[in-house]
């Protein structure tokens, strides 16, 4: 998935939506309090939000490492199952053939 995915979109949108901004200045780096200016209550209701907009259900113990947009894009993903770029699966090395003569 590219770094600015539909699930990305979406989020970003409702934050835009919230705060009455274009979803465009809302960026990946941008922490929910610091940067943006939520409080408790607002990232409660954000995350709401983004509950019933992906249909899903955020526990409470996973509330405190959601501090960032990118970091609830992330979970987002996670929780369904779309990881954004997977690390690519390793091969096992293969020995390489050498055409070296053996001497017996």
């Amino acid at each position: 998935m590219a770094t600015d995915s539909a699930i990305s979109l979406k989020i970003r949108t409702a934050l835009a939506e919230y705060l009455k901004r274009d979803p465009a200045m809302i960026l990946i780096t941008q922490h929910l309090r610091d940067d943006l200016g939520l409080d408790s209550m607002a990232v409660i209701e954000l995350l709401y939000r983004i509950e019933e907009t992906f249909d899903l259900q955020i526990p409470d113990q996973d509330l405190v490492g959601l501090t960032t947009v990118g970091h609830v894009v992330s979970y987002v993903e996670k929780r369904l199952g779309k990881t954004a770029s997977p690390p690519p699966a390793m091969k096992p090395a293969k020995p390489s053939k050498s055409k070296s003569k053996r001497k017996s």
